[in-house]
């Protein structure tokens, strides 16, 4: 029987966008899915629930930041924002809305391929070797369920977020340069991207509860990185 093909949920009003993207993709091997508006991709994704989302920032009634909050408030699927403008400003507010990663307009059929396999490859974790349970004050990981409690409530992580919590967790009390961080939840093509792992770091310590100026779980160490703090 043959496996299931991955399905990847293209959302833009640009018709001929979307008919480039499908291309490449169709020589990936990847199921594509094509809607033109933000409410048509909500209602395609719950009819589908696809793997993987490329999703356009500029669309009329409905833009890409509210469709991907919309997202988020049910799905951890990894989305890829696509946008015409490479301002920082930009890319930080869609990874603010949610967004694991983000592609600027015009873009070549390599970096698009390239793009979608590492987010698809980032959005499965690996956990073979570690300990199955990590705990610090009220925080508690469950690594074999990818399962993350604090103060016996469950803290709902995108994709992105738990992988930045398991690598900083699986080296507690060692400083991680933004470099080592970046190569090892994003990829090696991440590394200098540390506007990226600001925005990140930032989501997470606001889900943790953290405060960075007394912080009991990540500490910033000026000019060399992040660390967590190893449990007594």
């Amino acid at each position: 029987m043959p496996s299931k093909k991955t399905s990847i949920l293209v959302v833009d009003d640009d018709i001929y966008v979307v008919r480039m993207m499908q291309r490449i993709l169709d020589l990936e091997g990847y199921r594509v899915l094509k809607v033109g508006t933000g409410e048509a991709a909500i209602d395609m994704f719950f009819e589908e629930n696809p793997d993987l989302m490329l999703l356009d920032i500029m669309m009329p009634t409905m833009d890409g930041y509210t469709v991907c909050e919309r997202i988020r408030e049910f799905s951890q699927v990894p989305i890829i924002i696509v946008t015409a403008k490479g301002n920082d400003e930009e890319k930080i507010k869609g990874l603010d809305a949610g967004a694991d990663d983000y592609l600027i307009k015009p873009f070549s059929s390599g970096e698009l391929a390239a793009r979608v396999r590492s987010v698809l490859r980032r959005s499965v974790y690996r956990t073979e070797h570690y300990q199955p349970v990590f705990s610090s004050h009220d925080l508690t990981i469950d690594f074999t369920w990818h399962r993350v409690v604090l103060s016996d409530q469950v803290i709902d992580l995108t994709a992105t977020e738990y992988r930045l919590l398991s690598y900083l967790v699986r080296n507690a009390g060692r400083v991680l340069t933004p470099d080592q961080i970046l190569r090892e939840v994003w990829g090696e093509d991440y590394v200098g991207e540390h506007h990226l792992l600001r925005v990140k770091m930032a989501r997470l310590r606001h889900k943790l509860g953290d405060d960075s100026r007394r912080p009991r779980f990540i500490v910033t160490k000026i000019g060399l990185g992040y660390m967590f703090i190893k449990p007594d």
